[in-house]
């Protein structure tokens, strides 16, 4: 069987599929105050064409999905999806990130889905109002009464903290005490330009060693062994039931290992997070491809993945970056 292979010897074994651009929060490291221009339905990709690709992306190599938005849940029968991927036999992990404001009636029909393991939950503050600050909607408690639930339930809970200057930097050890007796994984991440446009600028920039250095004055930490592909170094604290990871998204110390590709709502391919997408699948698949097709593409695309996201963005042909994170998939 063919694998997807990269001209510096990557092999891809992970796709990150928005299913969605649309969000029902509007947070402001995200999306313009008044939201983003939603695409019409029909340019979304049908979830039997997400299938269909992720299926071929599966007889490829690829055995882990992460499913984005936007927001996932805001997407009609986005369960019913899940429940259809779960019966590819060479998917092994079904991930999800959400906002948690829509999930909590669901997580039992989760826990029934073997193959849905972990779940990313964006929360950026534990104070209430300052949370629906952030997020420009009153859904603190509900995303809170979520994130409980979701620690309890039999999947691995992931809390995504984007650290956002003079916002919520003071909150870096209030996160980090969460997992003194939670098995939750909080994961702070720099923040990043896909705001869209209009969109406040960055006062001071919180990278991988200014986060980890606030958070060693309170806390002695000691580095895991994390797999060679993860995009967050992680850290243990002593008689912590969790842990504590960093993500390098904007200093971009990952990228060596990538092992990842993304596919937008409305088909679009990517092969790093900052390039402006290389190919349009919606309207290949559309114009009559056949399965055997789409592998050729994916084998032929994968050989432009740059080396890594600064080059991705130096070869961008749509200018610089001002895409919202909600168009181009969490």
């Amino acid at each position: 069987m063919s694998k997807l292979i990269d001209n510096f010897g990557r092999q891809i074994n992970y796709v990150r599929l928005a299913v969605t651009d649309r969000c029902n929060l509007r947070c402001q490291y995200c999306m313009p105050a008044h939201g983003i221009d939603i695409v019409p339905r029909k340019e979304l990709l049908t979830f039997k064409e997400m299938y269909r690709l992720i299926r071929v992306l599966t007889e490829l190599g690829v055995n882990k999905i992460r499913l984005t938005g936007g927001e996932p849940f805001v997407r009609k029968d986005f369960v019913g999806f899940l429940e259809m991927l779960s019966f590819n036999d060479l998917l092994e992990d079904i991930n999800i990130t959400t906002n948690g404001a829509l999930i909590y009636n669901h997580i039992e029909t989760l826990e029934k889905l073997k193959k849905v393991k972990n779940i990313n939950l964006s929360i950026d503050s534990l104070k209430a109002d300052r949370f629906n600050e952030i997020t420009r909607r009153n859904v603190f408690d509900e995303v809170y009464k979520t994130m409980e639930a979701l620690e309890k339930s039999n999947m691995n809970l992931k809390l995504n903290v984007v650290v956002q200057s003079g916002i919520n930097t003071d909150e870096i050890n209030d996160f980090v005490r969460l997992t003194k007796d939670k098995n939750i994984a909080v994961r702070f991440i720099e923040e990043m330009p896909f705001n869209g446009k209009g969109q406040r600028e960055m006062q001071e920039n919180w990278t991988f060693k200014k986060i980890l250095n606030e958070i060693k004055k309170e806390f002695s930490v000691e580095e895991i062994q994390s797999e060679k592909s993860s995009t967050s170094r992680n850290f243990s604290i002593e008689n912590y039931v969790g842990s504590v990871g960093i993500i390098p998204a904007f200093t971009r110390t990952i990228c060596n290992d990538c092992n990842r590709i993304r596919i937008t709502s409305t088909g679009t391919f990517k092969n790093c997070l900052f390039d402006d997408g290389v190919f349009n699948l919606r309207d290949f698949i559309r114009n009559g491809a056949s399965n055997d097709d789409l592998k050729e593409l994916f084998l032929s695309l994968i050989k432009e993945k740059p080396e890594n996201g600064f080059i991705a963005e130096a070869n961008r042909t749509k200018g610089n970056v001002s895409e919202s994170m909600s168009t181009i998939g969490g």
